[in-house]
């Protein structure tokens, strides 16, 4: 392939994916690292406090949830095979245990993956993030 030949050279991407997913799992900007994403539990914020960037663009819906079921329902469905199998407990009280375990998981997951689902809008400027250079 002679030089004439070559590709042309791929513009600098200046929203990498992997650090804007590693922000919004911190519940933090994508755009700066700084300032919290999310107003409560799961409203995410207008602009950034932080760097002012816009972050009303966002449209989650249902992908925040679908993780986060997905996610707890594989953990628990196999540790609860596992114990059983392994263990033969009260049903009862692997009832309760896996009941909390789900409960635990999914607040603790639910606005990790929303940050995470907005980081990647952010980073791929879709839904209208594409106004900003930063």
């Amino acid at each position: 392939m002679s030089l004439a030949e070559s590709p042309a050279p791929q513009p600098e991407d200046d929203r990498p994916v992997w650090p804007a997913i590693r922000r919004g799992m911190a519940l933090r900007c994508p755009a700066c690292g700084e300032g919290a994403m999310l107003h409560r539990y799961l409203k995410v914020r207008d602009n950034c406090p932080h760097c002012h960037e816009e972050l009303h663009h966002q449209r989650a819906d249902d992908g925040p949830a679908y993780l986060t079921l997905t996610v707890t329902g594989k953990v628990a469905v196999s540790l609860m095979v596992w114990l059983l199998f392994t263990y033969d407990p009260n049903p009862v009280l692997l009832f309760a245990f896996i009941a909390t375990l789900v409960v635990a998981m999914s607040l603790y997951l639910l606005p990790r993956f929303k940050g995470m689902m907005v980081a990647i809008q952010w980073s791929r400027r879709m839904h209208g993030f594409g106004g900003s250079n930063r």
